[in-house]
């Protein structure tokens, strides 16, 4: 697979083209916003293509191309939920080269002390001794509060993880992030975005441990002494479990649920020398419903997203030279009657098209004014919850 952080000339030209001044005052602040101002607004977002899925009901989700970056299409990029174990995308981000894969650990009862109840556990025991390879395994396969709290106790405890993953976050832009706990795990103030977990999977895959752990099928696991068991990947377009069928060419990425969060997940996949990323979060049925949004967005991104033309891009680094942006505005948004439908984002003159206009509107002027009064900013602040409640239950 090509490398993912080469910014293509027409990944520039893309994200310039897609930007519509709606005035003097307000063009040169909306070109600030992260991602590009397209992405600000609610409702889909599609330029030069059609042929999107019809039933989509996920309240956010994003198809971009990881080489360059370009964003082809969208539906409320920036909307701030919670993020479920999809956040162990930004956690390995942040701890993964810290610790040699062969170094070995033994756990103690203080490092599964604070584990939440109701986690997801891939079957850590104190007394044991883990590879930090088998304790990563642990993370991706099985996604294991109890691996990632170990890890975390390795890396100096719960708050100084937490408070590296919120600097890494700021370092890559992903602006509508606010970590809580490194683990994903229901905790009120805990969210991120479609447009935030995709950067983080597209950190990630830059790192060959990254790429190898989140794909992953399954893998052997100590269970004391010289006795092993199976862990498989939960990650069902990768393994095919559950009804669904393997996705020709998925390379990982990583697969959430919460009680609170619904599911949520990232893949990326690779055909005919192109690598694509979806994120989806939050679709309205359960089970099976957020790989079958993430398999059909990844075949419209192989055919008809060819033709798309960006109508966003993905930041780079702050620590790679990319150019400082500013958070969208926190704000409630207001899900669209048919949000998958293609019509919603290529209709002439219908409401539907004013309204989103007029939303589109509203978010430039209030991102237009907050850039006026913190043009300096490099980092937002706590994310609004987006009027969510939060909750416990078992989470994977």
């Amino acid at each position: 697979m090509r490398e993912c952080s080469r910014l293509s000339r027409r990944a520039v030209l893309g994200l310039t083209a897609a930007a519509l001044p709606l005035s003097t005052a307000t063009s040169a602040a909306a070109a600030t916003v992260v991602g590009g101002e397209r992405l600000a607004r609610t409702g889909v977002q599609v330029r030069g293509a059609g042929g999107l899925p019809k039933k989509l009901t996920a309240r956010s989700w994003l198809v971009a191309d990881c080489e360059s970056g370009e964003v082809l299409a969208a539906f409320d990029a920036h909307r701030r939920l919670a993020p479920a174990s999809t956040l162990k995308m930004l956690f390995a981000d942040t701890v993964l080269k810290k610790f040699d894969r062969a170094e070995r650990y033994k756990v103690t009862d203080a490092d599964l002390a604070d584990i939440p109840a109701g986690s997801s556990l891939v079957g850590i025991k104190p007394g044991i001794t883990y590879t930090v390879e088998q304790l990563w395994q642990g993370v991706f396969l099985r996604s294991g509060n109890d691996a990632v709290h170990v890890l975390s106790h390795m890396n100096g405890g719960i708050a100084k993880t937490v408070a590296e993953m919120q600097a890494k976050a700021a370092d890559l832009q992903a602006l509508d992030t606010h970590v809580v706990s490194p683990d994903g795990f229901d905790h009120k103030g805990q969210l991120s975005s479609a447009y935030d977990l995709t950067l983080f999977a597209r950190h990630g895959l830059k790192d060959p441990d990254f790429r190898a752990y989140c794909g992953t099928r399954t893998a052997d696991f100590p269970a004391g002494g010289k006795k092993t068991f199976q862990i498989q990947n939960t990650d069902r377009l990768l393994t095919g479990a559950w009804g669904l069928k393997t996705y020709d060419g998925l390379i990982g990425v990583k697969n959430g649920y919460t009680s609170h969060a619904g599911n949520t997940f990232t893949g990326a996949a690779t055909r005919g020398g192109r690598t694509l990323l979806v994120t989806v979060m939050h679709p309205d049925e359960g089970g099976n419903a957020v790989y079958e949004h993430t398999a059909a967005l990844l075949d419209w991104g192989f055919t008809h997203g060819r033709s798309a033309r960006p109508v966003g891009l993905l930041v780079e680094p702050l620590s790679a030279g990319g150019a400082s942006a500013t958070p969208v505005p926190a704000r409630k948004t207001v899900q669209a009657a048919a949000a998958g439908a293609p019509g919603s984002a290529s209709g002439g003159g219908s409401a539907w098209r004013i309204a989103e206009g007029a939303a589109g509107a509203l978010a430039l002027l209030g991102a237009g004014a907050w850039t006026l009064r913190r043009r300096r900013a490099r980092t937002a602040g706590a994310p609004a919850d987006d009027g969510a409640e939060t909750g416990g239950g078992r989470r994977r």
